[in-house]
């Protein structure tokens, strides 16, 4: 492998691990804008915030635990992979998207089929049957988020491996038909 390839190859992983971590203070941020827009009593009571403007720290939140999760993601997804990582990443964000979405259904669905079993559970949910329902979306979304977070980091290794094994043995078949 010749030096200028070595720089390549590092600089693609290089642009693949900050492309993780900016992708991550990204998604932070966008789903606590909402979350925080949701339901501020969420934060209020979990992170004992007690203070005017929630939705702000809601969002800066969102941003430092984004970019902190996207510093472990790029450490396991970056390592090892070149430009093949770039197209995989679309579609991990969607996995976090989709999970994030997915978590805040299914816990909005719970408080709704049993309130009493969702406050049981979390003693920290409001008892008005609306803020109920506001705070399940957001633990349950900030829950699924960071699930899809996991799935991603361990199914992007696993899908980039395999795509990049696949042209990998197709490039080693060109060579070896000696075709261009």
């Amino acid at each position: 492998m010749t030096i200028e390839n070595k720089q390549s190859n590092f600089l693609t992983i290089f642009y693949v691990a900050l492309s993780c971590v900016a992708l991550g203070g990204f998604i932070g941020a966008t789903t606590n804008m909402i979350n925080g827009a949701v339901s501020p009593y969420y934060f209020r009571v979990v992170m004992y915030w007690e203070f005017e403007d929630i939705w702000m720290a809601s969002v800066a939140q969102g941003i430092f635990e984004g970019l902190l999760y996207g510093v472990f993601f790029a450490l396991i997804f970056a390592t090892g992979f070149d430009s093949l990582a770039f197209n995989q990443l679309r579609k991990l964000i969607a996995v976090v998207f989709a999970c994030w979405t997915m978590g805040g259904l299914l816990a909005m669905f719970l408080a709704v089929l049993s309130s009493n079993f969702y406050k049981g559970h979390f003693p920290l949910a409001p008892s008005d049957k609306m803020e109920l329902i506001k705070f399940a979306w957001v633990g349950g979304s900030i829950l699924g988020g960071m699930i899809g977070g996991l799935l991603s980091a361990v199914f992007g290794v696993v899908i980039t491996k395999n795509s990049w094994a696949k042209v990998w043995r197709r490039d080693k078949k060109v060579i070896l038909l000696g075709e261009v």
